[in-house]
């Protein structure tokens, strides 16, 4: 059984999170989507082997951490990252994201280089500066008044899947939705709509993973190659028949996919610093 636990930034913001592993092993730190919290990694931290080192955020305005006015552009929540991992003492990190998670984990490995290990993407985005789909939610959202309408909750959570996950896990990703009040959903959606870091790619230094759902309604294939080929060597990997939120979908799976990446990351390591490879990260 997990416990959520709270830290509190140099900024005010108090963020909760759960860790599991080992203390001394390169951490994997997973950044959830909209409007989402750590919950949205509770079966993938599950099927994790106990060697791994993991820790769930929920960042700024989600889950249960500070819900302040502002900084939700993906540069605050880079920041508050920087900040969360120096206080906890970790130099480096495999940072992965998801969704507008993977916009928080690109400008993470784009301001903080030194801190990424690696970079594992799921779902990102080239820009939603042309979503019709996203207008429109933004546009719905803004007419509303608290407490944010259920049914609009459960369609987007339901938007991201091409294949069933279970009826408790589905009822806990939408009420993490509906906890956020309308005012972080108009401020989140704001700043991910507006947010284009594309041509910035081509600065990313870290080992990088794109994973993609053949069935993602907010990303066409296409668009997933062009920002493969924009960061250096990155890779793009495809889960056939899912959708945007494929580690819900398909959490076994992509447990073992981020096991494989941790790995390969430490044998590289080691590979390279001989002497450093006998000591866990």
């Amino acid at each position: 059984m997990l416990t959520e636990q709270a830290i509190r930034l140099p900024n005010g913001v108090t963020l909760r999170y759960v860790e599991q592993g080992p203390a001394d092993a390169m951490p994997l730190i997973l950044l959830h989507g909209f409007p989402d919290s750590w919950l949205s990694y509770e079966t993938v931290l599950a099927n994790l082997p106990s060697p791994i080192r993991a820790i769930a955020l929920s960042q700024r305005g989600f889950g249960r951490s500070d819900k302040p006015d502002g900084g939700y552009h993906p540069r605050d929540q880079a920041a508050d990252l920087a900040d969360f991992m120096k206080l906890r003492g970790i130099p480096r990190a495999i940072v992965v994201g998801h969704s507008m998670g993977a916009l928080v984990a690109q400008r993470f490995a784009l301001d903080f280089p030194e801190r990424v290990a690696g970079l594992v993407l799921i779902g990102t985005f080239k820009t939603l500066r042309d979503s019709t789909e996203l207008a429109e939610l933004i546009d719905e959202v803004s007419k509303m008044s608290d407490p944010i309408d259920l049914d609009l909750v459960r369609a987007f959570q339901a938007s991201t899947l091409a294949q069933p996950v279970a009826d408790e896990f589905f009822r806990t990703v939408v009420a993490e939705g509906a906890r956020l009040p309308l005012s972080i959903w108009r401020a989140v959606l704001k700043e991910v709509a507006a947010y284009d870091d594309f041509t910035e790619l081509s600065q990313i230094a870290a080992p990088t993973i794109l994973f993609w759902g053949e069935h993602d309604n907010f990303s066409t294939y296409e668009q997933q190659q062009e920002l493969a080929s924009e960061v250096p060597g990155a890779e793009l990997r495809v889960y056939a028949g899912a959708g945007h939120s494929l580690h819900w979908e398909e959490p076994r799976r992509f447990a073992s996919d981020l096991a494989n990446v941790v790995r390969t990351l430490e044998r590289d390591r080691a590979a390279r610093h001989p002497l450093k490879g006998r000591m866990r990260a």
